[in-house]
């Protein structure tokens, strides 16, 4: 099987030189004119020792530069999917509604401004006591209003890839009963896709707050079971980006249907081992140690695992 696997990706890359495990071809990603890009059959890492591209599935590299014969093979000797599974799940891209566009409250207040008036004070002091500082508040537009339907609450914005705002969420600062008031609009939205890099790994999170303490590539799932058809899940399978869970600890049920549909798509998904906390309550550097120590969830593997726990 490997030398079928061998024979599918140099007919991709090309030719290749050997040195012990390691197979040795042209990157496709930079395009370097030494052959830089190292390939393990034996445990499915690649590397590029020039543009760092790396991956622990080399299919991610038939999938991106091969052809539709060259993928349903190698899907074929790893026992996966058919292809016709893919164009299923994007056949309704080209015909998507027109994206959703919304405004602002009309007494919102942007907190990224110099000049801010006296009853800030309170406002800042909440974002504090969720370890928000001046650097988030102006990465993620946060702002708040004091009148109006959205009254003692912080306003965080989402912007859509063409940096209009097509949703955002309306927290309580003040002890409302309800402590979310959001728009009556589609949730079916990449939260702040404006700020996604879909070339490097994401990290699904539940809630926004969740999302800023994790930092970087961090998406906040906003409650949602994550539908193979949701806007979301087709953006990572579309430009099949590395995935790591880091869902509440109470939301192990909702973590394994997403991992479950992600791995039928073949998609590279990792564990954040999170427990009972929140992302938002352990704060960034304890969160990136977790992430340090995530695992790699295996599509033969995982259920077995899954399915010993309960035994």
């Amino acid at each position: 099987m490997i030398e079928d696997k061998r024979k599918i990706v140099t007919q991709v890359l090309g030719s290749y030189y050997q040195k012990g495990d390691e197979h040795l071809y042209h990157c496709p990603f930079c395009n370097h004119h030494k052959k830089k890009m190292s390939v393990n059959f034996a445990n499915g890492y690649y590397k590029c020792w020039i543009c760092d591209a790396r991956g622990k599935n080399i299919y991610r590299i038939v999938r991106k530069f091969g052809n539709y014969q060259q993928r349903q093979k190698y899907l074929e000797l790893q026992g996966r999917l058919d292809l016709n599974e893919f164009d299923d799940l994007f056949k309704e891209l080209h015909n998507i509604e027109e994206k959703q566009h919304i405004a602002l409250p009309e007494e919102f207040i942007s907190l990224c401004n110099k000049d801010l008036p006296i009853e800030t004070t309170d406002v800042f002091r909440y974002l504090s006591s969720r370890g928000i500082g001046r650097r988030e508040i102006l990465k993620w537009k946060i702002g708040y209003c004091k009148e109006g339907r959205y009254a003692g609450r912080i306003i965080i914005p989402s912007f859509d890839m063409d940096g209009d705002c097509n949703y955002f969420i309306a927290r309580s600062y003040v002890g409302h009963s309800y402590r979310y008031l959001n728009p009556p609009a589609d949730r079916d939205i990449v939260f702040n896709e404006l700020m996604i890099d879909w070339d490097e790994p994401v990290v699904l999170v539940e809630g926004v707050f969740d999302a800023i303490a994790a930092g970087g590539n961090a998406i906040p799932i906003l409650g949602s079971t994550l539908r193979e058809r949701s806007r979301l899940f087709q953006a990572i399978a579309l430009h099949d980006t590395p995935v790591y869970m880091a869902l509440d600890g109470d939301a192990e049920k909702k973590a394994e249907w997403i991992i479950k549909s992600m791995l039928k798509y073949d998609l590279e998904v990792f564990k954040v081992p999170i427990d009972e906390a929140d992302v938002s309550e352990m704060g960034f550097k304890e969160f990136n140690r977790r992430l340090g120590s995530s695992r790699p969830i295996k599509n033969e593997m995982y259920f077995f695992e899954k399915l010993l726990e309960n035994i």
